[in-house]
């Protein structure tokens, strides 16, 4: 054997011993010039099945396809090196991910010879991450959550306000809010106790919950015995009509008051506003519209609306 040809079989044999798998394509032809025999335990399709760059298109999962194929094809057209992740279809019809590591081999003049890269298995590393972005999912959903009732917290009121406030603003479309407050509450928790209590403010939110169905809608704890419920797109009278809904579902629910001045059954008072945000409008004054009007329930009565227009 000549020194040439017992360098290529050392290379050759070093290339086929890593678990990367090298492979080589004739940019003239589009052809496989060379695949690693390790292909074959990854993807259980023979090397001599990688004829051209269409069966290594074809073997790519149909979501990745087009993107994957048109980026190497153009970085490889303007001689950069480069990188790409996919799924590769294997013989047993599932899927593996890659990531194959791309090298350019140009002649004299610049002009593209050939393409030579690595594929890994980064099937593992992928799955990784979509466990690490499913539990940053979880940690981001349970930061918006009320850890008492299971509605969204204050955190999250606040986030969706700004965004339907703009929305609203953007569109000039109606954006209802509805405050509610549990009557005489600070009785209940005496007559009940604070374990009776928490429990008094789930089944409240569940029956919130119940009659505000629509995806779209934004129930929250705002803080204590207190409730938001907005309303994006709701005029006026459908925001009344939701109102009366809540108040409904909670009478419903026969939550037993026997503190109540009211009956011996459960209330709360709503305050509700409306608008259509103008240009210079911004959504404090209007909260602080809407708890004005909750406190004129609260000091009116109590089990009541009201919903008397913005001055």
């Amino acid at each position: 054997m000549t020194p040439h040809a017992s360098d290529s079989a050392l290379y050759r044999t070093l290339l086929e011993s890593t678990r990367a798998i090298p492979w080589k394509i004739d940019w003239a032809t589009a052809t496989f010039s060379y695949i690693g025999p390790q292909i074959e335990d990854l993807l259980g399709w023979a090397p001599t099945s990688w004829r051209t760059v269409q069966d290594w298109a074809e073997r790519m999962h149909p979501d990745d396809r087009e993107r994957v194929v048109n980026f190497c094809i153009t970085q490889s057209q303007c001689g950069v090196d480069h990188e790409a992740d996919y799924r590769a279809l294997t013989a047993r019809g599932d899927y593996v991910w890659i990531r194959d590591v791309v090298h350019v081999v140009r002649d004299l003049q610049g002009g593209v010879v050939a393409l030579v890269g690595f594929m890994f298995d980064i099937t593992e590393r992928k799955q990784n991450e979509e466990k690490l972005l499913q539990l940053q999912q979880e940690l981001e959903d349970l930061s918006f959550r009320d850890g008492l009732t299971g509605v969204a917290n204050r955190r999250k009121f606040d986030a969706v306000l700004a965004r339907e406030w703009q929305d609203a603003r953007r569109n000039a479309r109606p954006l209802s809010l509805l405050m509610f407050d549990v009557d005489f509450f600070k009785r209940y928790n005496d007559q009940y106790g604070h374990v009776e209590g928490d429990e008094c403010l789930r089944r409240v939110a569940r029956a919130l919950e119940r009659a505000a169905h629509r995806p779209q809608d934004c129930l929250a704890r705002y803080g204590g015995e207190e409730f938001v419920l907005l309303l994006p797109g709701s005029d006026a009278p459908a925001a009344r009509a939701v109102a009366q809904r809540c108040m409904q579902e909670i009478s419903g629910a026969g939550i037993a008051h026997a503190g109540s001045p009211l009956g011996e059954q459960l209330t709360v008072s709503v305050g509700i506003g409306t608008i259509i945000p103008g240009a210079h409008d911004e959504p404090m004054p209007f909260l602080d519209e809407v708890d004005r009007r909750l406190y004129r329930a609260k000091h009116g009565g109590r089990n009541r609306i009201e919903d008397a227009a913005l001055a």
